[in-house]
């Protein structure tokens, strides 16, 4: 459970219509499989000890005599494991019969929670045997115990306070108002639905969007336990159509028909729900408090991980989909853009063009805001500010792109500028310092901010979310601008976004601009600010900050899920540890925080610009952090990585 995480299961055993020992042995057998194979929460289908299918056989003694001494043998033999197991039997109780779930760990029964709703339509005649659970929880009567009975109770495991487990089965999640819906306001991290799901044409979609999207709905982690075969088929089909999800995402999912008599697991980050609750204040609130809380034990383990770990979760893997996002993210920022030029009566759009992404990315946007208003493109005014560092390759790209897209292309030498600025402060231009690389970079602001006011019009801004998230900008140089269009979107995805752009227009027959555009991103990304070496580009960003691709992993699950650096670390273990090792994930790691909080003051000051994902650095939206914030709990962290490593 080390991180947060905690390995699940659901089964689909091999049954036998009203043959509760043939089933209890089948359920002993995969329980203590799971338990082996590290699963610490199992469920099994409804009416799992019996099968779902029995019909008026739920009305004879011997059946639910038998199903509760097999309830028992099956608390007896998984008395050693260490797995909270939830298995499906009918039970009576104050003279009535339930369609029950019964929750056991280490050799005792920790509560008993009947079905609430009891469907009695089309193909289901469940009221002719079972009665819905009462509103208020009671204790049943069971092996000498009394143990809790009722909907409305929540499983905590003593040792990790975001593992909190409740229970509801079947019909109750396909109700307008399932009772998940307040075992999660009450805290419950994990819901289990014993399910019997007869299969009919399109019913597994259904089925899959409802899990999904309830999941969703209450941020928690849903385990939908289906049954298979072993049940009767006299007039209805079970597919044991498993599905294990995380707040709308499926981690695992067992193919309706496939072969019963095992389980798939996964593991769930409990503390990645738990902080998405936090950050979201509207979910969850529908409590009434009328819980009982059962306590449970977990020995402490490093749970591997099976489940994917995305190594660039800003980038779709699929390739039309990516091409739909960029699409999409093109339009977001393009929109806003229009938006700013209407308001602000722009007669035209500046922008400081360098042969590099950002400001590729930033004309694009530029050039399809022109064609949503209807403008030609030569009001993007684009300039190409050629000094000690700029090479051949950026501004002979620059020079075609700005052409081929029609723009007003101009070009402002400001080495002479530049160098009358050194004199002016007494800079010695040998001296490569930061002041020789900032110089540069506010003379090249301030000749767009000038031709924009000369021109009457708005300078776009090129930066990214990965420059922000560390800093990598000149104070009122190229961090300044009137509408930032590139503020959300991160490095990985400038790239993508890019090639998706190279690829149109070489289908539109365009084949110099795709050849310009494909060279752009084959170009180092640099700021150019440093003297070339032999023509070539000699300051190379990520050889100075390190990979976007790490900076971008931890950005995200930082920004979106407020991880610690240990669990930042960790899980890029598992998407890129076949890319960096050890030393190098953990030195960046660092770098990351560093820069992170010691460039705040940058982004607290930062141009308007169009969110267009889940993570944002505006600070009048996702990101508000003081500028004085201090990093030290956060490198404690990393200091104790490295005695690890």
């Amino acid at each position: 459970m080390k991180d947060g995480f905690v390995k699940v299961a659901v089964a689909t055993p091999s049954l036998k219509v009203a043959d509760p020992a043939f089933n209890t042995e089948e359920i002993i057998k995969i329980s203590k499989k799971a338990s082996e194979d590290g699963v610490k929460i199992l469920a099994f289908p409804e009416l799992s000890i019996t099968a779902y299918t029995c019909s008026d056989l739920f009305s004879a003694d011997t059946l639910l005599k038998t199903a509760k001494e097999e309830l028992g043998r099956i608390i007896n033999e998984t008395s050693k494991l260490d797995t909270l197991i939830t298995v499906g039997l009918p039970l009576t109780h104050m003279g009535k019969l339930y369609n029950c779930a019964a929750v056991m760990k280490g050799g005792e029964l920790l509560g008993i929670i009947p079905k609430a709703n009891i469907p009695n339509y089309n193909e289901f005649y469940e009221m002719r045997h079972f009665a819905p659970a009462p509103d208020e929880n009671e204790t049943i009567r069971l092996f000498g115990k009394n143990v809790p009975f009722g909907k409305n109770i929540i499983f905590a495991c003593s040792e990790f306070e975001n593992i909190k487990v409740a229970v509801e089965i079947c019909e109750d999640i396909w109700v307008s108002i399932p009772p998940s819906c307040y075992h999660t306001a009450e805290g419950a991290t994990i819901v289990i639905n014993l399910s019997a799901s007869n299969e009919t044409i399109g019913k597994d979609n259904y089925r899959r969007m409802l899990v999904q999207s309830h999941s969703a709905r209450t941020v928690s982690a849903y385990m939908y336990a289906d049954c298979g075969e072993g049940e009767s088929t006299t007039d209805l089909v079970f597919a044991g159509h498993s599905i294990i999800c995380e707040n709308g995402g499926i981690l695992a999912e067992r193919k309706p028909f496939e072969k019963c008599g095992d389980y798939i697991s996964t593991e769930i980050d409990t503390d990645r729900l738990v902080h998405d609750r936090r950050k979201t204040n509207t979910v969850n609130t529908n409590r009434h408090g009328k819980y009982d809380t059962v306590y449970f034990d977990l020995k402490s383990v490093k749970t591997v991980l099976t489940r994917f770990v995305d190594p660039h979760p800003f980038v779709p893997s699929d390739k039309g989909e990516r091409a739909k996002r960029c699409e999409t993210i093109l339009s977001i920022q393009a929109k806003g853009l229009t938006k700013r030029i209407e308001a602000a009566h722009a007669k035209k759009c500046v922008i400081g063009i360098s042969g590099g992404l950002d400001s590729c990315l930033a004309l694009l946007v530029t050039v399809k805001a022109m064609d949503f208003l209807g403008r030609p493109h030569s009001d993007i005014i684009t300039v190409t500010m050629p000094c000690f560092g700029t090479t051949k390759r950026t501004k002979t790209n620059a020079e075609v792109l700005c052409t081929e897209l029609e723009t007003d292309f101009r070009t402002v030498d400001i080495a002479e500028a530049v160098n009358l600025h050194f004199r002016d402060i007494g800079h010695d231009p040998k001296n490569l310092n930061v002041v020789y690389e900032n110089v540069q970079a506010r003379e090249r602001t301030q000749v767009i901010m000038d031709i924009a006011n000369a021109e009457g019009g708005i300078v776009i801004g090129t930066g990214d979310l990965s420059e922000l998230a560390l800093g990598w900008a000149t104070y009122n140089g190229d961090h300044m601008s009137m509408y930032g269009v590139n503020a959300s979107i991160p490095k990985t995805l400038v790239r993508h976004i890019v090639a998706y752009a190279a690829d149109k227009y070489a289908m539109l027959g365009d084949e110099k601009l795709s050849k310009a555009l494909s060279d752009i991103l084959d170009t180092p990304v640099s700021p150019e600010l440093l003297p070339a070496k032999d023509g070539e580009i000699s300051q190379k960003t990520e050889d100075l900050v390190g990979p976007y691709e790490l900076h971008d992993f931890y950005l995200y699950n930082m920004l979106r899920f407020g991880f610690s650096p240990k669990k930042l670390y960790r899980l890029s273990e598992y998407a890129l540890g076949n890319v960096y090792d050890a030393e190098t994930r953990l030195k960046w790691l660092e770098t990351f925080i560093r820069r992170f909080f010691a460039q705040q003051f940058k982004r607290s000051c930062l141009p308007d610009g169009p969110k267009v994902g889940s993570a944002s650095l505006s600070p009048r939206g996702d990101w508000r952090m003081p500028s004085d914030a201090s990093s030290a709990a956060w490198l404690s962290e990393v200091e104790e990585l490295k005695k690890e490593i």
